[in-house]
């Protein structure tokens, strides 16, 4: 018989234990602890922390709403539309990334437009970009705080924890919190701070960046009431230094100095092409210049040609899925995004599907694919590269290597190309009065007077854009 996993005895248990199995002792003992923690419960409620707690829950009985992005018909409670609106950013792996290694805008932006639109005083389209910026920037500040955090992560998924912290900076700027307001908003942030890696590759993945732009957004209104955390959450080994092991802290500057300068003035983000593990984009482009260079022997691509395929990557367990069954496990799947390019000359969305990941021909160029690890490739976004080379069945090898992938910082897409793909994902869901509405929006951002609307073009009908577009235009 086979011997249970932890996780796996754990929930046998659950299930299987029955009131016949408590003894007199546990009952008489527990019954003790029910009590008394009942009594310093009722008296709790007298506290301060627990009249902020009340204060700010009770909110989330009002009328305050916040819009669910592609559901005309849905609104939610603003940090709830903060939580699905950055799932649905981070639920194809499809978001930008910045180096050291985060996805910096979907813990951000899903928290400031659900804010946006519950504020008495709309802010403006600039203030909505300053506060951005200001998510932004601390993000890349508080990921220079280690030199870990500039390879690909071995325990926590980055997003989780710098993205909350930003997701709170960015909503204590549109609340305009105090200086010390926004350091415990910092604070209380850190306490929903950090989520394990071995949640990559699973549906589960996504929550992270939705739960840091809603605790993120949280602890930004909770600071607004009160709520205080450790002012020195970021000095501490014990405070935000948890998250790192080596763990090297320095002051931001004062905006008002000369030594000030924005993070993203200097460090440009990763905008991509599929929707996949930023690493798999390397592998991407690797394999359709050696698939290319087969083709360009003379003779028709063949898959049974093919005797093996070799993959030189940088160390990454996470990333290193020989035979994914899931579509999050193929978007973390350097073989899986190989074989897909080899297969079809091309990688998509619809190549994430579970049709296209049993195929029987994908599954069997899976068997054929072997990954390496050279020394001096190095698991960091910045200075990694990826090497693909084709042996067929007559000896011949055919390979190319990726030091930088269209779309990384480095080779940034083109503008024509960034909106095409906006295009190409938003007219799914929305009429084309809501695309072209939102790249005219964004497009001038700093001069639109009520950034609320951005929502409103997020969600609504084919009339109901006309209307806004109208409105925005007095």
């Amino acid at each position: 018989m086979l011997r249970k996993g932890i996780t796996e005895s754990f929930g046998a248990a659950v299930h299987s234990l029955s009131p016949s199995q408590l003894t007199d002792v546990v009952v008489n003992r527990s019954k003790r602890m029910m009590l008394d923690t009942l009594g310093v419960g009722l008296l709790g409620t007298r506290t301060a922390v627990f009249n902020k707690a009340l204060k700010y829950s009770q909110s989330f009985m009002s009328y305050e709403r916040s819009s669910v992005w592609g559901k005309s018909e849905l609104s939610l409670p603003p940090h709830y539309a903060a939580f699905v609106n950055g799932i649905a950013v981070h639920s194809m792996d499809f978001d930008d990334t910045w180096h050291p290694a985060t996805h910096p805008s979907g813990a951000v932006l899903p928290a400031l437009l659900a804010l946006t639109e519950t504020l008495p005083c709309r802010p403006s389209g600039l203030d909505l970009l300053l506060a951005f910026n200001v998510g932004i920037e601390v993000q890349g500040r508080l990921m220079r705080f280690s030199t870990e955090a500039y390879n690909i992560p071995e325990r926590f998924h980055p997003p989780s924890v710098v993205g909350v912290m930003g997701s709170a900076a960015a909503s204590a700027k549109l609340l305009a919190l105090s200086p010390a307001q926004c350091a415990h908003a910092l604070a209380i942030a850190a306490s929903s701070a950090g989520a394990p890696l071995a949640n990559a590759a699973t549906q589960t993945k996504p929550l992270h960046i939705g739960n840091a732009a809603r605790r993120g957004l949280e602890a930004a209104q909770l600071a607004q009431l009160g709520l205080e955390g450790n002012p020195e959450i970021l000095d501490k080994n014990c405070g935000f230094g948890v998250y790192y092991k080596d763990y090297s802290p320095s002051a931001m500057p004062d905006s008002g100095s000369g030594d000030f300068k924005w993070m993203l003035e200097d460090q440009n983000v990763a905008i991509k092409r599929i929707p996949a593990h930023l690493g798999m984009h390397w592998v991407v482009d690797a394999t359709l210049a050696a698939r290319a260079k087969f083709e360009e022997a003379g003779e028709n691509f063949d898959l049974s040609r093919i005797r093996g395929v070799t993959l030189r990557v940088p160390p990454s367990k996470y990333i290193n899925c020989p035979f994914p069954t899931t579509e999050h496990q193929a978007r973390h799947s350097f073989q899986f995004n190989c074989s897909s390019a080899l297969l079809d000359n091309k990688v998509t969305v619809s190549s994430f599907s579970e049709a296209q990941i049993n195929r029987p021909a994908l599954r069997g160029l899976l068997s054929k694919v072997k990954v390496e690890t050279p020394e001096d490739n190095t698991p960091n976004f910045d200075k990694m590269y990826c090497e693909v080379e084709i042996e067929t069945d007559q000896g011949q090898t055919h390979a190319a290597r990726c030091d930088t992938f269209y779309g990384h910082w480095r080779k940034p897409l083109s503008q024509e190309d960034l909106v095409e793909k906006f295009c190409v994902n938003a007219s799914s869901v929305l009429c084309t009065e809501g695309v072209e509405g939102v790249i005219d929006m964004i497009g001038n951002m700093e001069r639109v007077r009520d950034s609320s609307l951005l929502s409103s073009y997020l969600r609504m009908s084919s009339s109901q854009h006309q209307q806004i577009y109208r409105r925005r235009r007095l």
